[in-house]
Formats: C-alpha cells, structure tokens, sequence
C-alpha cells in the first residue's frame, strides 16, 4: 500500500530541487526526508529523482510519478476543503492573510472587535509580499490589492487604496530649488519585482530622472525613510496619516482591495463572520 506522506515527500523535493529546501517546505529535518525518499524508490523498484550538481531533477519515472502525485494532491485538498467546508462551529482557528500595513492600520481594529465578540474563534494574521494558496488550504481568506484571476474562488470587493507622492517638509525645504514636476529629486522605490506595482511605476513616471535614495519592499521602511529625508515616497494614504508629510500629487495608481476565499469554504459560518466583519469593517476610499 503506497503512502500519501512518500508522496508528498517527493512532491516537495521534485519542487523545491533541494533536500534542504523541500524539509523547510515541509518542517521535517533534512535527513528524515532524504530517508524516506530512498525507502520510497527501494519499494517501488526505480529511481524518481536523480541528484545533479544543481540538484534534483526527475528522471522518466519520477516524470510519471510527479504527474499522479500532482492529482493525488490535487484530490486530497478537494476533499479537505469539502469536509472542513462543513464545520458550522463558531469556533476554531482562521488564517487570514494580507500584506503588513494592512494588517497593522487597517485590519488589526476590526480584529479586535471580532475577538471580543466571537471568543471562540483566533484569527491567525499571516503577513507578507508571498501570495499564500488558498486552494492548498495554507490560508483560509485572503484581503489581496488585486483581483484573482482563475481558480475557484468566491471575492469580494472591499474598496479602493489611493497613493501619494509624499515628501518631508525639511527635504522639500533643502530641495525648493527643484520642483515637483519633471525635477531632479531623490526617490524611494521597491526592491525586485515589487517595483513593477502601479504605484512604484508612477513614481518612476513622474520622477524618470530621479536618483534612487533607497530600495525596500517594507513599506514602514519607506515610510521612515521619507520621515527621515532621504526622499520622495509613492506611500498609500492611509499609512501618512498623523505624520506630518507632505503629499505632493496623487499617485493616479489606486488599488483595488479583495477579500478571496475558496468556494468550497464559503458557507463555513467561522468564515461568514470574519467575513461579514472584514466587509463591514473597512470602509476605503482612495482620498486622504
């Protein structure tokens, strides 16, 4: 009898093409996952994965394998949704995901007023650039600045994140001489492909010429950056508030904010609430 863990075992290491990287993936030590690998291939009688100097790589019969491993896994989440997809307790825990200014400014009020009410249930707020999958159950609802295209999930449009372009007085101050349009200014952009978010590219449109000060995909850090007059910041206007910065224009690079679940948990009344709370709660708009 084929275990499902061999399976998953060998999904992970065909994945991730490290036996380091597949044991983080699955919070096991390295070894255990190496050892049940070779014991998986000694009892099936063939060689799935081959070691390479640049690790991993399937070999002909590993290619079959990933293939039925890949519906098995497919199969196992779809009855884990159904069955959970039934737990009708106002209890139990939540794993909600977003991004971190979100969460800190926006989310974390309502959060507080659904614990006071709903005792039994504990929201775990997962922060973070990485998009979690709610189809393989690594989160149960998700508040994304995109629409979700494909897959079977039921959204939610919660409203609008409107950005500014957002300097310190003391910096505009020292560069007066420059103004905001078409001038020479030093900016504060995203690292990587975070760069690429509307917001990062408006920036970049109104300042081509600009200096990068500073990169980070944290946007407290940018925020404290502009505090600190390092430069011009593309920051959400909800995040400048109380802060004494300056907004020079609108970014013209509102973003959409959704709240995703998978179809098959929807009626799950602990989701209906957080649900229901999360609608209710965040009223955005994109003015300051």
């Amino acid at each position: 009898m084929i275990d499902w863990d061999d399976f998953r075992n060998f999904l992970a290491i065909a994945r991730h093409g490290t036996l380091s990287a597949a044991a983080r993936s699955l919070k096991v030590r390295q070894s255990t996952i190496g050892r049940r690998l070779s014991a998986f291939e000694a009892r099936l009688g063939v060689l799935l994965l081959q070691k390479t100097p640049r690790g991993f790589v399937l070999t002909p019969a590993g290619d079959v394998a990933f293939a039925e491993a890949e519906k098995m896994e497919a199969a196992a989440m779809a009855a884990d949704r159904a069955i959970t997809g039934r737990d009708v307790r106002l209890e139990g825990e939540i794993r909600l995901t977003t991004v971190e200014t979100l969460a800190a400014e926006l989310l974390t009020p309502i959060l507080a007023r659904f614990a006071d009410k709903y005792p039994g249930i504990t929201v775990k707020l997962i922060t973070g650039t990485e998009t979690l999958s709610l189809a393989s159950r690594e989160a149960d609802l998700s508040v994304r600045l995109a629409r979700p295209s494909g897959g079977d999930f039921v959204i939610r449009k919660l409203g609008d994140v409107g950005f500014g372009l957002y300097a310190s007085a003391s910096y505009l101050a020292e560069h007066s001489a420059n103004t905001p349009d078409g001038a020479r200014h030093r900016v504060i952009q995203m690292a990587g492909e975070s760069a690429a978010f509307p917001e990062m590219v408006a920036l970049t449109r109104r300042f081509p010429d600009g200096d990068i000060a500073l990169r980070s995909d944290s946007r407290y850090v940018q925020l404290a950056a502009c505090k600190a007059d390092m430069g011009i910041a593309c920051l959400a206007h909800y995040l400048t508030a109380n802060t004494g910065l300056v907004c020079l224009a609108d970014c013209e690079a509102d973003r959409e904010v959704w709240l995703v679940q998978h179809r098959d948990t929807h009626h799950m009344p602990r989701l209906k609430v957080l649900s229901a709370a999360l609608s209710t709660g965040l009223r955005l708009g994109t003015g300051r």
